[in-house]
């Protein structure tokens, strides 16, 4: 079985051409884009539909900081066939923002917005065993910061705020490409997602322990988005034992899947957009 995944990999290394692609297929930030303070107020008084259209224009458009652009690389391991084997992956060093890198602000997304995103860059969302991998490897480990519950938690005052309430923890000097956790919880892929349609599946939120916040959770629609919510992009091109291979082939693999979940194998990693 595993001659056959290394093959596979093979041939999608051909097809893909070079391992080298370190950053996210997004086009230059245009001079004429609107920093975050400008977008916040211009969508903070949008219906929700309207407010995600603006937002995934803006990233798509290349409206986003130049630190998150390129992704840090983490090495994970697994068992294929019983025996051990290693991948390696791409994350960006933070949650997804829109803005310039002296005015951004991180915006929370439905998991539709996110995977449509995703798609047009050859990213992923992460499973919750990759959310753990990025808090392990995280060379800035921030003290969570919630919010007490309330009716306004889902508006974009509220992910403003929250995101100062982060950016006041940065220490001074650090780069800003530096990878990061503690932060936001993840939406993340789940294989319990094939039985629960129309849910979005959180998980994270890593105390200094390195344990959760949120234990995975899929009680919410998927159209709920709160200030707590986080969309972390991974590549899709991981390595396994130095072969290239597609995440998502990766997760619906009977046998790889180990490398990069904790759940079990999925029919489809991905989340369902409006458009497919």
């Amino acid at each position: 079985m595993l001659r056959s995944c290394v093959l596979f990999g093979l041939l999608l290394s051909t097809w893909w051409g070079s391992v080298e692609a370190q950053s996210i297929d997004l086009p230059p930030r245009p001079v004429t884009s609107a920093d975050a303070s400008v977008i916040i107020e211009e969508v903070a008084e949008l219906s929700f539909q309207d407010r995600e259209r603006r937002l995934v224009e803006e990233v798509l458009a290349g409206n986003v900081p130049s630190f998150l652009r390129d992704f840090v690389e983490i090495e994970m391991r697994g068992l294929v066939d019983g025996l051990e084997r290693v991948v390696l992956i791409r994350v960006l060093p933070d949650v997804l923002s829109v803005g310039s890198s002296d005015d951004f602000v991180r915006v929370p997304l439905s998991p539709s917005a996110a995977q449509f995103i995703a798609d047009r860059t050859n990213t992923s969302l992460p499973t919750r065993k990759i959310s753990d991998a990025i808090w392990s490897a995280s060379a800035l480990r921030l003290v969570p910061q919630p919010i007490p519950p309330s009716e306004v938690m889902t508006t974009i005052p509220v992910f403003r705020d929250h995101h100062w309430l982060i950016e006041s923890l940065w220490p001074d000097g650090l780069s800003r490409g530096t990878l990061v956790a503690g932060i936001k919880k993840d939406v993340v892929l789940s294989p319990l997602l094939e039985c629960e349609v129309g849910r979005v599946a959180i998980y994270g939120w890593h105390q200094q322990d390195g344990s959760p916040i949120q234990p995975l959770y899929i009680g919410h629609a998927s159209g709920w988005v709160d200030y707590s919510h986080g969309i972390r992009l991974i590549s899709r091109r991981v390595l396994v034992d130095g072969v290239e291979n597609d995440l998502r082939d990766v997760l619906e693999h009977p046998a790889m899947w180990p490398l990069v979940s904790d759940e079990g194998v999925m029919r489809d990693g991905r989340y369902p957009t409006a458009t497919r």
